[in-house]
């Protein structure tokens, strides 16, 4: 790997800076694309959002004048524009052209679009970056293996809390720490019960959808998230929905230990996530080496036998143009699932289900994500949150069950239920 900072002064030099697409002009894509504006030697070429009005100003706020703007509405045009040095933008995805871009963020957050979003930027050989964690955790394993057979990458972002805490992670682990436990700072109160009607507010307020927040208020969110970081890692929540504790950072190393040892955890190597740390990640961390732990202790880290290892912040999509850069300059992969699955976030009914309810996916009113070993999950037949959106109740579930296949028809012509059934052939292939 080379200098980044360098290597894309070298790509501005020669006129030639990394094309990226972002598909989503929401609070994440527009953050995403300002960004992208302000770098050297990248642009954000093309935003793609259903409302084509927010992402032309996703553009503007970037600093793009007006007049290199254009509304597109095929591949063609797109592709011709791009070519000029101008900037475009579209209401649909599959205006992406195959040439002149050199990689797809994907930024909506719901896993049928990322899903398709994604197949299109695979087929296309353009690497496909993941701000939509929800599709990662439902069918990522898939769709890492279609880009590597492609030839591009395939890769979470940096910068959102799955991102940051997989580098900790990986940090710790080329040390020689074993990992006890790693995860997030939750920065909202859990409220299974919350909609989008009872976030409105607040969520508007932050310039936030409502449902979106809700997802981040109802923990579905959190629960994604420490899925993304299980299935990476190898990382398993020791119950079903974590603990989510609240305390300090000085309370992680002493709190995430072994009963035996004064903590409150029956086994080691867990995923969870904290009130009273957001926005911060962490790892706690142990040694068994006598060596390394004199050198913990000479380096004023604390006496051990375990440690925090902590990041008081993530940057969520300011920090994508890295992981977008290092795809594109040297195939580099931030985060992507393992070959066997570790975790998954399953659905819960939030109110009582009937017969011919539709489920309306992810913070929404009918169902919200609960952390599961991928063991558990499949002893229970439970239905992935990724897959449901749509789907029809069949049988009756009640408020805070989980919701299984037996309980539900899904849709047909969805691309994540395909895939998803596809990456289950391909387990049961591999044994």
């Amino acid at each position: 790997m080379g200098n980044l900072l360098r290597d894309l002064e070298k790509r501005e030099l020669a006129n030639n800076p990394i094309s990226v697409a972002v598909i989503g002009a929401g609070q994440m894509g527009r953050g995403l694309v300002a960004g992208l504006g302000s770098i050297t030697g990248m642009r954000p070429s093309m935003v793609i959002d259903v409302n084509r009005d927010r992402a032309r100003d996703a553009l503007l706020h970037a600093g793009v004048p007006a007049s290199r703007v254009h509304i597109v509405s095929d591949p063609t045009h797109a592709q011709e524009l791009i070519a000029q040095g101008s900037y475009v933008v579209s209401g649909d995805y599959r205006d992406i052209p195959s040439r002149e871009i050199d990689a797809v963020v994907e930024a909506t957050g719901v896993p049928e679009i990322g899903a398709r979003a994604a197949l299109d930027a695979i087929t296309r050989q353009q690497h496909i970056i993941m701000l939509n964690v929800e599709t990662d955790v439902t069918i990522g394993r898939v769709l890492s293996k279609l880009a590597s057979q492609a030839g591009v990458v395939y890769s979470v972002s940096a910068g959102d809390e799955p991102g940051a805490t997989v580098e900790l992670v990986e940090f710790a682990r080329t040390m020689g720490f074993s990992v006890v436990a790693a995860g997030k700072g939750k920065n909202n109160m859990l409220d299974v019960d919350a909609t989008p009607d009872t976030v409105r507010d607040e969520a508007l307020s932050k310039g936030a959808s409502p449902h979106m927040f809700c997802s981040f208020v109802d923990g579905t969110k959190t629960m994604v998230e420490m899925t993304a970081v299980a299935n990476a890692t190898g990382l398993k929540p020791e119950r079903p929905g974590m603990r989510g504790m609240t305390l300090t950072v000085d309370d992680l190393a002493k709190t995430f230990a072994l009963e035996n040892q004064g903590g409150v955890l029956t086994r080691t190597g867990i995923v969870d996530f904290v009130h009273g740390i957001a926005p911060g990640v962490f790892v706690v961390v142990a040694t068994d080496n006598e060596v390394i732990l004199d050198n913990m202790i000479y380096l004023k880290v604390g006496s051990g036998p375990q440690w925090t290892l902590y990041r008081p912040y993530h940057l969520a999509n300011l920090e994508t143009p890295h992981t977008v850069a290092k795809a594109v300059l040297y195939h580099d992969i931030c985060l992507k699932p393992l070959d066997y699955p570790v975790a998954e976030t399953v659905a819960l009914a939030k109110r009582s289900l009937h017969p011919g309810d539709t489920i309306d996916g992810i913070g929404g009113y009918t169902v919200r994500g609960q952390i599961m070993t991928y063991e558990d999950a499949q002893s229970a037949n439970a239905v992935p949150l990724g897959v449901v959106e749509g789907a029809e109740i069949i049988h009756d579930v009640p408020k805070g069950h989980v919701v299984r296949w037996s309980d539900v028809r899904v849709k047909d012509d969805s691309m994540v239920v395909t895939l998803r059934k596809l990456q289950m052939q391909w387990l049961e292939k591999e044994g």
